[in-house]
């Protein structure tokens, strides 16, 4: 029996399962899809990816070489596997459900020469796969990356462009991060101050070093019909936009609009045009419940997501202790103080959107503090991860020293500046186990994923964005899909993805 040939290809996140075979198939001008029962979505897909470079019209027909093929009885493929089969006459991509199709075709664009991902014709490539027998499932269902655009506002038009990149490693979760102190980016038809007067600051403020800001004005919010479009551009692609809205703490915007949802009424407030952590918080009154289930009626109404993020951390009860009012409301909540109002608003807004069907999601920084009905989003500490996942919650590991794109990547003079901090390197990030260290089984099944992150104090244009995630979110897809692979073999393929990110215009790290 022959020898199998050597692996020749290089796909990131490594598959579960890859074998070689001799040959190869060629995409031709005549090359046509057979497309089942359901698998439309994937067709479409190839198409539209396809289209720009190849040209290739990839029609329908019965007797075609190229299979999309729907099969609910693949089970053990679950909900985002695939099966690659590429021999010399033909191709077969099958899946249970329609999103693992989704996740093949980003593999067959990868097997196709890096060209085929470029933006405008390419003459004189010949459209070939490697002959191939791929089995694919994803090691953990949590694979994110999150984008702060109230920090620095960023036009539809790129959120559009990150979506794609992102579904090129097959990462399935977009955070937006719609709200903060600094900018308010969602409209809300019972609040429209929120982005008239909240998604505007006097000042862009993207000096890292301390020194004066630079008085230039910086705003901008989406409509909803840009929104809702931007959620089906992403679910064509298999991804699901997962919104932030912030509360109790990060709302100075909110609160610069609607001064009498704080906690001084009277008090006139800009939005905030500093860094860090906010004082400013919402009041405990019920005014302020009534405010917040209208912004998430409207926010459920856009985003079909099973998840809504409210934020949650870094909420100071300075203005609780000093305020009449809320240490009113702590003594008819039994509470031990106004401290204690942090868990209490939380617990009423999960509530809330427990009661209309969604999961809600915080930030923790202790793994303790946030109701039981809560995912929890654990940056602080891998310790925090456990101690959460043992309280039976489910959780996403996403510590800030091994996912927070916002640092620097290297400690060299010539890195560009970033968020000051201990360097965030390319191995630190393909290091990164979602399950925590000591994980007891029980907890271990509870840990849902990673995700990245990049707040944009110090991005504020799409080539910076883009030079801070990549490679680095290559690195955080390949273990969140594959599960540990060796480092070499990580920078083997790597070094052959990069031609790929290089044909898209990536503005990536060196």
């Amino acid at each position: 029996m022959p020898a199998r040939p050597p692996v020749t290809f290089s796909l990131l996140p490594h598959p579960t399962k890859a074998h070689a075979r001799a040959g190869h198939f060629t995409f031709a001008p005549d090359t046509c899809l057979r497309i089942s029962s359901g698998a439309e979505p994937a067709a479409e897909l190839l198409r539209t990816l396809l289209a720009p470079a190849t040209g290739l019209p990839l029609r329908s027909a019965e007797d075609a070489a190229v299979v999309l093929a729907l099969d609910p009885a693949l089970t053990g493929l679950g909900s985002e596997g695939y099966g690659l089969t590429v021999g010399p006459h033909s191709v077969l991509l099958r899946a249970a459900q329609t999103t693992g199709l989704l996740r093949g075709v980003q593999t067959i664009r990868q097997l196709l020469p890096p060209q085929a991902l470029m933006a405008s014709p390419q003459r004189g490539v010949r459209w070939s796969l490697p002959c191939v027998e791929i089995t694919d499932v994803p090691r953990h269902r949590w694979r994110g990356a999150m984008l702060d655009v109230a920090r620095h506002f960023q036009p539809v038009s790129y959120l559009r462009r990150y979506v794609d990149l992102l579904a090129l490693h097959k990462i399935n979760v977009f955070h937006l991060h719609l709200t903060d102190d600094q900018g308010w980016r969602m409209p809300v038809a019972a609040y429209p101050k929120l982005t008239e007067i909240g998604s505007q600051r006097a000042q862009s403020m993207t000096r890292p070093d301390g020194g004066d800001y630079d008085g230039v004005p910086h705003g901008g919010a989406y409509t909803r019909a840009e929104l809702a479009d931007l959620v089906r551009y992403a679910a064509a692609r298999g991804i699901t936009v997962m919104p932030e809205i912030e509360m109790p703490g990060h709302v100075r915007a909110a609160l610069a609009a609607y001064p009498h949802l704080g906690n001084r009424p009277d008090r006139v407030l800009d939005v905030w045009t500093r860094w860090g952590v906010c004082d400013t918080v919402l009041g405990v009154h019920e005014e302020v419940f009534d405010f917040c289930h209208t912004v998430l009626e409207e926010v459920m109404d856009l985003f079909p997501s099973p998840y809504l993020h409210i934020g949650g951390d870094e909420c100071p009860t300075v203005e609780w202790e000093e305020s009449p009012q809320a240490k009113a409301r702590a003594r008819d909540a039994g509470l031990n103080g106004p401290a204690a109002l942090h868990g209490w608003f939380l617990g009423r807004i999960g509530a809330f959107l427990a009661r209309n069907g969604r999961k809600p999601v915080g930030w923790a920084e202790t793994g303790t503090e946030l109701p039981d009905h809560f995912t929890v989003m654990a940056w602080r500490d891998p310790a925090h991860a456990l101690a959460a996942a043992e309280r039976g919650l489910d959780v996403i590991n996403a510590h800030h020293r091994t996912t927070y794109f916002d640092y620097p990547q290297s400690a060299s003079p010539q890195e560009q500046p970033a968020q000051p901090g201990a360097v965030v390197a390319l191995r630190g990030v393909h290091a990164h186990d979602p399950v925590p260290e000591g994980a007891p089984p029980e907890a271990a099944a509870r840990v849902l994923g990673t995700q990245a992150h990049l707040w944009t104090e110090y991005a504020a244009t799409p080539d910076r964005l883009e030079h801070l995630t990549y490679p680095r979110l290559c690195a955080l897809a390949d273990r969140a899909w594959s599960g540990p692979t060796p480092w070499t073999d990580f920078r083997s393929r790597l070094d052959r993805h990069l031609p790929r990110l290089d044909a898209l215009k990536v503005s990536r790290h060196p």
